[in-house]
């Protein structure tokens, strides 16, 4: 079977103002609107033509981030974006037409959902043999989880040889800005403290057995999902510009992402694809998963498919490869971009 990768505002003007525009205006009508329709999305351009219901977007500025071009349509804030250079609001579908033609916004996106992805995991590392070989336990790295958040009570979290605990610092970007429970370590999912577990486990609880791939970093939980493993791309790009602003602070050498979204547009535009290329640039090795979505030839989901911002080269994108029991050898699927690239009956790749 061979694999795909999927990777009014009422006006009233008179005729001799409408003339008077007209003739000032070096654009025709029908072209300035569809300048303003080409600052949308896809999603949004169809929304657009709805006249009911609300969207949360992201506004992208051409230059100084003005609250007003939201505020001025009846919109909720949530969240600056500082290092994107926009906001993210709650906007009525009917306004979003007015919203792109504002000559302050670049951009309007829809805040797509965010979504865990890390399917399963296995032993076969290699972290053990390193560890005793090199001698390297990830000792005085700092690494950031952008995830469910990272639970207050697990022993290899909190208890070890060192007998400190490994999370030192936390931030929760599914509440607002100044709820004082945004620092208050929590994970409502569970799936965060899988993650670090993995990551940085002391392995307590198992004599040593089942410690993590590096024991000896301390992490930093950047909580973007909810109790359900939901969120949004706007939380995560948050986290990311949230992790570059401590970096020096806590030694942040590595951002893992088991969180992704959809991949919706090239990764020279996508939000947070760019957000990841930020951090990259200020030197974190960002490390995402590939995804485990896909489909083969009948429709049929399977492992494969490449999730933002894993679908980026400046992101270091992994996954896992199983052939479920079966010894035959299943067909590949290579992708033209991408550092790595793993091929298999089942396999995830980047793209």
């Amino acid at each position: 079977m061979r694999m795909r990768c999927l990777s009014a505002l009422d006006t009233t003007l008179s005729a001799v103002a409408v003339v008077a525009t007209l003739a000032l205006t070096s654009v025709p009508v029908f072209a300035q609107a569809a300048t303003s329709a080409s600052k949308l999305d896809d999603v949004l351009k169809l929304r657009a033509a709805d006249l009911r219901g609300r969207s949360r977007v992201i506004v992208e500025y051409v230059d100084i981030e003005d609250v007003r071009a939201i505020t001025g349509l009846h919109g909720h804030l949530r969240r600056r974006l500082a290092g994107a250079r926009a906001h993210v609001a709650d906007v009525d579908n009917l306004s979003l037409a007015a919203l792109a033609a504002d000559p302050r916004v670049a951009r309007v996106m829809v805040d797509r959902p965010a979504f865990t992805t890390m399917f399963r995991t296995g032993a076969a590392t290699g972290a053990t043999v390193a560890r005793q070989t090199f001698g390297v336990t990830g000792q005085g790295v700092g690494v950031a989880i952008i995830d469910s958040g990272i639970t207050d009570w697990h022993d290899d979290l909190y208890l070890g040889p060192d007998g400190a605990g490994k999370i030192v610092h936390f931030r929760d970007f599914t509440r607002a800005a100044d709820d004082p429970l945004a620092a208050v370590v929590s994970d409502d999912y569970g799936h965060g403290t899988h993650v670090a577990g993995i990551i940085a486990g002391s392995g307590y609880d198992s004599a040593g057995a089942r410690a993590g791939i590096a024991p000896g970093a301390h992490l930093i939980g950047l909580k973007v999902l909810d109790a359900d493993g939901q969120g949004y791309i706007s939380d995560v790009i948050a986290a990311f510009d949230y992790a570059v602003s401590i970096r020096n602070t806590y030694n942040i050498r590595v951002i893992n992402l088991s969180v992704a979204s959809g991949v919706f547009e090239t990764y020279y535009r996508d939000p947070l694809t760019l957000a990841a290329r930020r951090a990259n640039d200020a030197g974190i090795v960002v490390v995402a998963a590939a995804g485990n979505l896909g489909l083969n030839d009948d429709g049929q989901v399977q492992y494969g498919g490449i999730t933002a911002p894993g679908n980026a080269p400046w992101v270091l994108t992994v996954g896992a490869a199983s052939h479920q029991g079966r010894s035959a050898a299943g067909s590949t699927c290579m992708v033209p971009r991408g550092p790595y690239v793993l091929t298999s009956d089942r396999s995830s790749h980047s793209a």
